[in-house]
């Protein structure tokens, strides 16, 4: 009995045993391999799955199960590294293996439509018109011609058969008759070429020769450099060699807005096909480069986390820009890190992955200090640049208009006169965080989470950043109907409003996702300020993720003290990568860049270090902490999630989770909680956490298949959804 392991795309962790399509032939099931998609029934509907075995026999017996009802490809849509990295990512991440596999697919296939391998009409034979003898159809002279030609090839475009004399008529004749069918082929690949590169400076020179000597094999690379020393330069002509050598590159970017400017940089590079894929492009484009990377015809794919997906032909080069990023690990679902990814994919590859920051993420600086990565350094920003000056600015005491004091208002206008640019950095977007009246004491509360509604005054309206509800702003107080509503604190749009008013002879751009909208907004913001004009750019960490501002010499961080204070015990880390990261924004060109952070807490620990220590410095000591508290990337951390509309079902549900993993505990865990999570209500649902602390990376593992396995034996109440989080990157 032959028998079809598939993944399906439910929530179930479990493979799915399928008996081979009725219609299909012995030679076809000679030929099924893993990666292959099929329509099966499931209950009352239809799905699709991927292949992943082909077995002689099943657990169940025959009379339980159902055949495929369609094999819908002739040759895999994963194949090769791909289906390797899904099957290793289900195990890794104790997810469903079927909604990981379809996680890899573009919705065109998994939805089970024909694959479009190519950009070209072209006709095929039919599995009808495979098995016609050679000079069929003598009585139809153009049909036969026609016939005999797609006999004598895999496939012809509809161009060719017009040049051959043979009309759409008669292929659609033939296509009535059910001998042939339509398709698409791929155009010729054609060679890459690359233009000249910059002149590298000694430490530029030394990391590219050393990661290049490992093409052809893996190897894990972390390339360490000060913002502005090159980086990208460095991966340019990686990329000039994977090139030569006939293969393609992978490279990732944290966020869609970076997509554009690393193209645009990419294209005045090579005379090359490059791709970019992300979530914010139609369908029908992201499909067609999909096909072109897995094809070939694609020499350089650039795309956000999920491109870590996408099927190369020839991969050769792995590069993750900004790996420090948080925007690398999706955060719902299937809760995969595309920087952890890249590396297994690499391996399975063969091929080198390089890992750049200028502020390397404490996990990957832990491997690297450990030799499991090669670790590059460069140390110095390129040509003639400097780094810029930090220094902290005491605002106790002092007035503040719109988060600004005066002495940072007279730097901004004296930078302005000088023909210079100023970058203005403040992390909340919108007006104002909160709403209060000021008899009552009433708070604008989100209905749906705990946290409170931040005012839009542009929109007159009060919105959650968390869950997007959305109401008008009200003129009274729904409590007292007194109109004395007062805003607490500032957001961007306040600030903006100030500056405008403040430094009306100077153009101000705000960059936060409420005015950045469309996919070319940012490139467009680029292009503009970097005409060289003087302005005022303000924004939230949209302006750090590696945006290229030449013109800037002054950066100021408005609200220093809203980093500093975090839960998180990854708190002083971020706040390290992301004050370096604003500052590195100053000083690119040849004149010098200064860098100004407002506080009431000048004395701080956590500023000193930033003010005084490299960054490297600081993440040598909080590293050390790590090690001595056991916490990561020195141990493994697990984080078993709940979420219900009950109050309470949540904590019963991890408790009972907890008490039933207690009763075989695994060697080196330590279980935190059941606990209310930072937000304990969002959505309009409790959630609540355990956490797992393990000291090794296969006792975390196990404890992570064990606590699956009881999870998926407890009863569960109270609309109760439960998920697994492995290397959370968020406690």
């Amino acid at each position: 009995m032959t028998v079809l392991q598939l993944a399906l795309p439910t929530p179930l962790r479990r493979l799915f045993d399928y008996l081979p399509p009725a219609d299909i032939s012995g030679a076809q099931l000679q030929q099924l391999q893993p990666g292959q998609r099929l329509r099966v029934p499931f209950g009352r509907r239809e799905l699709v799955g991927v292949l992943l075995a082909v077995r002689d026999g099943s657990a169940l017996p025959e009379s339980q199960l159902k055949p495929a009802t369609a094999l819908l490809d002739d040759n895999p849509v994963l194949a090769g590294d791909i289906l390797q990295l899904c099957n290793w990512a289900a195990d890794y991440y104790q997810h469903p293996a079927g909604e990981v596999f379809t996680a890899a697919l573009p919705r065109q296939l998994r939805l089970g439509k024909p694959r479009e391998t190519g950009s070209t009409k072209a006709w095929r034979l039919s599995r009808r018109g495979m098995g016609l003898p050679e000079g069929a159809l003598p009585r139809s002279p153009k049909q036969a011609q026609a016939l005999a030609a797609l006999q004598a090839t895999a496939a012809v475009s509809a161009e060719e058969f017009k040049q051959a004399g043979i009309s759409s008529a008669v292929l659609r004749a033939l296509e009535e008759k059910g001998l042939a069918e339509r398709c698409r082929i791929a155009p010729p690949l054609r060679e890459a070429r690359t233009n000249p590169g910059l002149a590298l400076n000694d430490d530029q020179q030394a990391a590219l020769d050393s990661i290049a000597s490992s093409a052809g094999r893996f190897g894990c690379h972390l390339l360490e450099g000060v913002t502005g020393s090159g980086k990208t330069e460095v991966y340019l002509q990686l990329i000039a060699g994977c090139l030569q050598r006939g293969q393609q590159a992978l490279v990732l970017v944290p966020e869609i807005g970076l997509g554009p400017q690393t193209l645009a940089r990419f294209q005045a590079r090579f005379d090359a096909d490059i791709v970019v894929l992300h979530s914010g492009l139609a369908e029908g484009a992201r499909y067609r480069d999909w096909e072109a990377a897995a094809a070939g015809r694609a020499h350089i794919v650039i795309g956000t986390r999920s491109a870590i997906f996408a099927p190369l032909a020839n991969p050769g080069l792995i590069v993750v820009d900004e790996e420090h990023d948080a925007s690398y690990k999706q955060q719902d679902g299937f809760r995969y890190s595309a920087r952890d990814l890249a590396v297994k994919r690499a391996q399975l590859a063969d091929c080198p992955v390089v890992l750049g920051s200028a502020t390397p993420s404490l996990e990957s600086l832990h491997n690297a200090l450990d030799g499991r990565y090669q670790h590059h350094h460069l140390p110095r920003r390129a040509g003639s640049a400097q780094l810029p000056t930090l220094q902290a600015l005491d605002v106790r005491h002092l007035p503040l208009q719109a988060s600004l004091s005066e002495p940072l208002t007279q730097r901004i206008e004296a930078t302005l006169k000088q023909g210079q640019q100023t970058l203005l950095f403040l992390n909340r977007r919108g007006f104002a965080p909160s709403l209060q009246c000021h008899d009552c004491g009433w708070v604008a509360d989100c209905n749906a989470c705990d946290a409170r509604l931040t005012v839009h005054l542009r929109q007159r309206r009060l919105r959650c950043h968390h869950c997007e509800a959305s109401r008008p702003l009200p003129p009274t107080c729904p409590e007292c109907h007194s109109r004395q509503l007062l805003t607490s604190g500032v957001g961007t749009e306040q600030a903006e409003a100030y500056l405008r008013e403040r430094f009306a002879h100077w153009p101000v751009y705000r960059v936060d996702s409420d005015s950045m909208r469309g996919r070319d907004a940012m490139q467009a913001l680029s292009d503009e300020v970097n005409r060289g004009q003087p302005c005022i750019l303000l924004g939230t960490q949209m302006l750090t993720k590696g945006h290229h501002f030449p013109g800037v010499t002054l950066v100021a961080v408005l609200d220093a003290d809203g980093l500093l204070f975090s839960a998180d015990f990854r708190g002083e880390e971020r706040m390290a990568q992301l004050l370096t990261q604003v500052a590195g924004r100053a000083g690119r060109a040849d004149q010098p860049g200064t860098v100004i952070l407002q506080t009431h807490h000048p004395d701080h620990p956590a500023l000193q270090s930033l003010l005084q220590l490299s960054y490297a410095e600081q993440a040598r000591q909080l590293l050390q902490q790590r090690r001595e508290l056991g916490l990561p990337p020195c141990g493994q951390m697990l984080m078993l999630r709940t979420d219900a509309t009950d109050a309470e079902a949540g904590e019963h549900f991890l408790a009972a989770l907890r008490r039933a993993f207690e009763q075989a505990p695994q060697a080196q865990c330590q279980l935190i909680g059941p606990l209310p999570s930072p937000m304990p209500r969002r959505q309009g649902r409790y959630r609540s956490q355990l956490l797992v602390l393990a000291r090794s990376r296969p006792a975390a593992r196990a404890a992570a298949a064990q606590l699956v396995a009881l999870a998926e034996g407890l009863p569960r109440s109270g609309g109760l959804n439960w998920s697994i989080d492995v290397d959370p990157s968020e406690t």
